[in-house]
């Protein structure tokens, strides 16, 4: 098996994305470098993630259409952001080109009015950390939390405190969904870099009943 840096730099267009910061299952694990199943036997042999996929490589419009079928099949709306949320937690650019290209679909799903229920329903949909949590309890270590953030160029900040959620009330931490949503929109459609862009949610609670109430 070939390892070499010329070939990784032969066979991949994405030089400045598949260096060789990392390799192997880091590659697919990171939503950033993954792929899926577009990475070329070359690729999958000189990044370490060869047998660690089926064997079959689709392309990047193969890879849309199937989503695009898997889409339209989702019996609400709820599921069909689940779905996209899914995407976008493995494979950024599939899930950018697919907002994109079809924004007059995706609009309402990614941002209202479909938001709204994702952020009511935000405990239980929830997969994988995604944006900054700032409580109430971190006053005077807020510029630790900020240093934790593992990107260093950020261009584009969306702040909510959850308070006055699209007409919900108040929904608390829920209200992540909001700038995350927003984010997602600034970079399909405005070309923000999706590692420049940072959902900060202002954690401070909730008087709303219905929320306190929830175990979600």
């Amino acid at each position: 098996m070939v390892r070499s840096t010329s070939l990784l730099r032969a066979v991949s267009k994405d030089n400045h994305i598949l260096g060789l910061r990392s390799r192997g299952i880091d590659i697919i694990r990171n939503p950033r470098t993954n792929k899926g199943m577009a990475f070329t036997l070359p690729e999958r042999q000189v990044l370490g993630i060869h047998g660690l996929l089926p064997p079959t490589v689709l392309t990047q419009e193969e890879q849309l259409y199937r989503t695009m079928q898997s889409f339209t099949r989702q019996p609400t709306d709820l599921d069909r952001y689940i779905l996209l949320a899914g995407l976008q937690d493995r494979n950024e650019k599939l899930f950018y080109r697919i907002v994109s290209e079809n924004v007059e679909s995706m609009m309402p799903i990614v941002y209202t009015p479909t938001v709204g229920l994702a952020c009511q329903r935000f405990g239980l949909i929830y997969r994988r950390p995604r944006g900054l949590f700032v409580t109430i309890h971190d006053r005077g270590h807020v510029f630790e939390l900020l240093s934790n953030w593992p990107e260093e160029s950020v261009k584009a900040v969306v702040v909510t405190d959850g308070e006055r959620i699209l007409g919900l009330g108040d929904l608390g931490a829920f209200g992540m969904g909001i700038p995350i949503g927003k984010l997602a929109l600034y970079t399909a459609l405005g070309g923000v870099k999706p590692h420049q862009c940072l959902p900060i949610m202002l954690d401070v609670g909730t008087d709303n009943e219905v929320r306190i109430g929830e175990t979600d």
